[in-house]
């Protein structure tokens, strides 16, 4: 009777990948600790004794920026919770196998995209 083999990296190409995966873990907390205090701040640039025109503007510009601060600190958090969700599957010893395919994701992509659930096969199926 053949014995199932399941399809996983290594002991140590997982070790590998959890330390990769932890310091982009601690790089993307410290950029999202950026962005929140950047529009957490007060945004008083110093406009009180300019012309009301340059006011405005620079009210409308701090407005945008906080919008985009905003969702560029969502896009941080999801990436955030992706990374971990990859230490999950290293864990469990499903980290790097492609959810779609069972097949191994290559190691290249998981450097790229540590967090990476399918294998370039099956993100090509999908569009």
């Amino acid at each position: 009777m053949a014995q199932d083999v399941k399809v996983r990296f290594s002991d140590k190409d997982l070790a590998k990948f959890k330390t990769l995966i932890e310091e982009k873990i601690v790089k993307a907390q410290s950029h999202l600790e950026l962005l929140k205090s950047s529009y957490m701040n007060d945004g008083n640039n110093g406009t009180d004794d300019t012309s009301p025109t340059f006011k405005a503007f620079e009210e409308g510009s701090a407005t945008m920026s906080k919008e985009a601060n905003t969702q560029l600190a969502i896009r941080q958090e999801k990436f955030i919770r992706d990374l971990k969700n990859a230490l999950l599957r290293i864990e469990n010893k499903t980290y790097g196998v492609c959810r779609v395919t069972g097949k191994l994701i290559n190691k290249k992509r998981l450097q790229l995209v540590p967090h990476a659930t399918l294998s370039i096969e099956a993100k090509n199926m999908q569009k």
